[in-house]
């Protein structure tokens, strides 16, 4: 979006058509820092409820090394 010429209200309404949880307020503050700093391709991690578990599962479940993501908790069986 970025390279496309997006602006502050265009990744808010992005932010807002993802479902992102978050009030306006936050969403602004987050497109602010989106358009600071251009974040790199990676994995988003903020989801809702069953998406949550089916996006964020797939990270958890990953056997290469990413950089900059971290297991931080193993589940225990």
């Amino acid at each position: 979006m970025l390279s496309d010429g997006a602006n502050k209200e265009d990744i808010v309404a992005y932010l807002n058509d993802k479902n992102i949880p978050a009030d306006e307020i936050t969403l602004n503050l987050i497109a602010e820092k989106i358009l600071q700093n251009t974040p790199k391709q990676g994995y988003l991690t903020i989801s809702n409820a069953l998406q949550w578990r089916l996006q964020y599962g797939r990270v958890v479940k990953l056997n290469e090394k990413v950089n900059g993501i971290f297991k931080l908790i193993d589940k225990v069986t």
